[in-house]
């Protein structure tokens, strides 16, 4: 059995308003910007309510610029450099993600939802080109070449998926000598794509150490598609720092939340059953606690847990090719908590007395175990819990009205901040049988009358083209303070051809999820364009199922099994009559039965006939003999 060392925490928690990840993140921020810190990878842990776990693993490689041109590939994935040389791509974005993002219970998203995207896939990406139609054409290449490599269906991003955004998306690399006038952004997305363990494996080979070794050995697809969410990101952009030359970052990351209890199960037999009366942790603080009576505590109450448990398996050692500097596993839990680890492992507190990281040697296993807080009447102790930071903006959307023939879209925006306002940039992108009626876009603020139109800033239309394109619309707008905001328009929907719709038509059609971008007022990105400030926070909504009119299918095959029927019988009948020769039955030539049976009749008569003969024979000699 591993053993484990307790570490002595010595200071309680501080309660008070923090980002855990971008103090993690200022930590090791010197020897992340470095150019010299080639390769670096991190596992942050942080267990949230409801006996939840958020996993986040970080992988980062640099190369220089004159190395990636000049095709010397050392970290730098060899056949993603060349597919993006050959397409022209400046700056590349991928996401594979599923599941919903529960804010109401997690708080806010890790790393304030830059790495995160809509349910299926979502890609977008700058890419060099003098004129529209080079960048369709560079974009065509670009998506059926990564379609190859990550085992998924990108080559169906054809024009009716892709949209070009104006406010919601700016540039994150250091673009020194690009022009504005050679640099186009598409951004495409499949809201119907199933993310599986075939899109893991391709992710997994970009790494140095192939996840054999380093924290990428506790990424198991069994694992990875059974969390509640999960989301996987990759980032290519140009990094140009004060002091050296510029780099070419990849920046490859794994956010999931898993259940405890779901991911504790042995695989061998995973179907959940009760425990026993004696395991069961009772409440005794109800006043109806007895020795027969039991109320079970709250599952928010923090379970225990190990990465062996969770994982099924150990951290093997380091990956020998990650920077030593950076500490490669971190968990977020007050000072008050215990965490033992494996023998050999050194504990780092950080100040922020919220979150600690753990060094240990390349060649041992690491493992972590976080045992329960030790509570009173089985409630649940606050100061064992880092409160989730509240997020800046809470999302929901759904369709409206009812029908075949209209609808509608009601999004509901609400802003948790007492005193501050949000603004932020709305964008959806729409399939083109989605026809948005522009004039009935509205916002209004919850409990109070009329419309609050003032509210919208400014609209980008781009009205859909019949199976050439889709609908892009963007909205910058404003929540006001402690407030609620209802923005809604109506749609028509358009009737498709009967080849035109899927072998499930009834179920409907995937509306890609909408990209919220919260503009920071604080900080000029310097881009140039009308949208000038930097993104503060981002996030996606669920995406929705639209019911077009869809025809009875049924119909067409009754229509075929009536005709063929009917063909049949007219088409047997003729053809008997020309072919056939009628003629009576004694003038017809006699069939095998009957042969068979006069055969069989003439053998018997025969037998009884020779019987018979004999019998008489016999009868004739008696008669002489008297």
């Amino acid at each position: 059995m591993r053993r484990f060392f307790p570490f002595t925490l010595l200071s309680l928690l501080s309660l008070l308003c923090f980002s855990p990840y971008a103090a993690i993140a200022n930590a090791i921020s010197t020897s992340i910007s470095d150019s010299r810190s080639d390769y670096h990878e991190q596992l942050i842990l942080r267990p949230l309510p409801l006996s939840a776990l958020l996993a986040s693993f970080n992988f980062r490689s640099n190369t220089s610029l004159s190395a990636f041109e000049a095709h010397n590939f050392r970290f730098f994935p060899r056949s993603l450099g060349q597919i993006l040389e050959h397409a022209g791509t400046r700056e590349l974005h991928l996401r594979f993600s599923l599941g919903r993002w529960d804010a109401e219970s997690w708080g806010a998203r890790p790393w304030n939802g830059a790495r995160e995207g809509g349910t299926g896939v979502e890609m977008w990406a700058w890419l060099e080109a003098d004129t529209d139609e080079e960048a369709d054409h560079k974009w065509l290449t670009l998506t059926n070449a990564l379609s190859g490599l990550f085992c998924a269906s990108l080559n169906f991003i054809d024009s009716t998926r892709t949209t070009r955004p104006v406010m919601s998306f700016q540039p994150e690399g250091n673009h020194i000598d690009a022009n504005a006038t050679n640099m186009h952004l598409l951004y495409g997305v499949l809201p119907h794509e199933v993310v599986c363990t075939e899109n893991l494996t391709p992710f997994l080979k970009l790494l140095p150490c192939k996840g054999k070794a380093g924290i990428a050995s506790l990424l198991d697809g069994h694992k990875l598609f059974d969390s509640s969410w999960q989301t996987m990101a990759i980032d290519i952009r140009p990094v140009c720092p004060e002091d050296g030359e510029c780099v070419l970052q990849i920046e490859q990351s794994i956010d999931m939340v898993l259940d405890i209890d779901r991911s504790k199960r042995p695989r061998d037999n995973p179907i959940p059953r009760p425990p026993p009366a004696h395991d069961i942790k009772c409440n005794t603080s109800k006043p109806y606690h007895a020795h027969d009576t039991c109320f079970p505590t709250d599952s928010a109450a923090n379970q225990e847990w190990s990465l062996s448990h969770i994982f099924g398996r150990p951290i093997k050692g380091t990956c020998p090719l990650t920077d030593p500097t950076v500490p490669p596993v971190c968990i977020q839990v007050p000072d008050s908590r215990i965490v033992f680890a494996s023998e050999g492992t050194i504990e780092k507190k950080n100040p922020d007395q919220a979150s600690r990281c753990f060094e240990f040697p390349a060649e041992n296993d690491f493992d972590m175990f976080l045992p329960a807080p030790e509570t009173q009447d089985g409630s649940v102790v606050v100061e064992h819990l880092v409160k989730p930071e509240t997020p800046l903006l809470y999302a929901e959307r759904s369709f409206t009205g009812h029908g075949q023939e209209r609808g509608g879209v009601q999004t509901i925006l609400r802003n948790p901040s007492p005193d501050q306002e949000v603004e932020f940039i709305y964008m959806e992108s729409l399939p083109w049988f989605m026809r948005i009626y522009l004039h009935t876009i509205s916002a209004r603020v919850d409990g109070q009358p009329g419309k609050a139109d003032s509210l919208i800033q400014e609209v980008y239309y781009r009205p859909a083209v019949d199976r050439a394109r889709g609908t892009q619309l963007e909205v910058r707008m404003t929540v006001p303070p402690a407030s609620t905001v209802f923005l809604t328009y109506d749609f028509e929907k358009s009737i498709l051809r009967y080849t035109e719709y899927p072998p499930d038509a009834n179920r409907g059609f995937d509306v890609a999820a909408a990209v919220i971008t919260i503009l920071n007022k604080d900080k000029s990105s310097g881009s140039g364009s009308g949208n000038s400030r930097f993104a503060a926070y981002n996030l996606r909504t669920t995406t929705l199922l639209c019911n077009l009119p869809t025809p009875d299918f049924s119909m067409p095959y009754n229509v075929i099994i009536f005709t063929s029927t009917a063909i049949a019988l007219a088409f047997g009948g003729m053809f008997n009559i020309l072919v056939r020769r009628f003629v009576a039955a004694n003038e017809g030539p006699e069939n095998g039965l009957k042969k068979g049976v006069d055969k069989l009749k003439a053998k018997l008569a025969g037998v009884f006939k020779r019987k018979g003969s004999a019998l008489a024979v016999t009868a004739e000699e008696e008669k002489k003999a008297e």
